[in-house]
């Protein structure tokens, strides 16, 4: 298994066994990442180091906030969907690379923790100014 795929089946295990899921944001809101390809991926991450290890590389300003996964899987992903956003999940590494998943991949939680069909995503955080 490829390291993304191996960070999403984390993710899927850890919120599964915690209940929560984490985000980074700062006081405008979550970030998103705009793809090559034109796909917009928000991100997530199934721990607090994880979400930690991310905000300290996108930079200062950022802060780790923690969800109830009811509240995602009601109303985010639900949303994200609406909006045409793709899921980041347990993004890593120092370009914070991973899988981005739809949705309905994201719900579908045993076919989205294996496979190779996910597109992984890199991200960098956009230039302000």
């Amino acid at each position: 298994m490829s390291q993304s795929g191996a960070e999403a089946a984390a993710f899927f295990r850890d919120v599964h066994r915690s209940g929560v899921v984490r985000l980074v944001r700062d006081d405008d809101g979550s970030p998103t990442h705009l793809s090559a390809d034109g796909t917009r991926s928000l991100p997530f991450w199934s721990t607090s180091p994880r979400a930690q290890r991310a905000a300290k590389i996108w930079g200062p300003g950022l802060r780790v906030e923690s969800m109830p996964l009811d509240t995602w899987c009601d109303g985010v992903l639900p949303d994200a969907a609406r909006d045409g956003l793709v899921i980041g999940i347990n993004w890593s590494g120092p370009r914070l690379v991973g899988w981005s998943l739809t949705p309905a991949e994201v719900s579908d939680r045993p076919a989205a923790a294996h496979g190779d069909r996910h597109t992984p995503h890199t991200r960098a955080w956009p230039s302000s100014g």
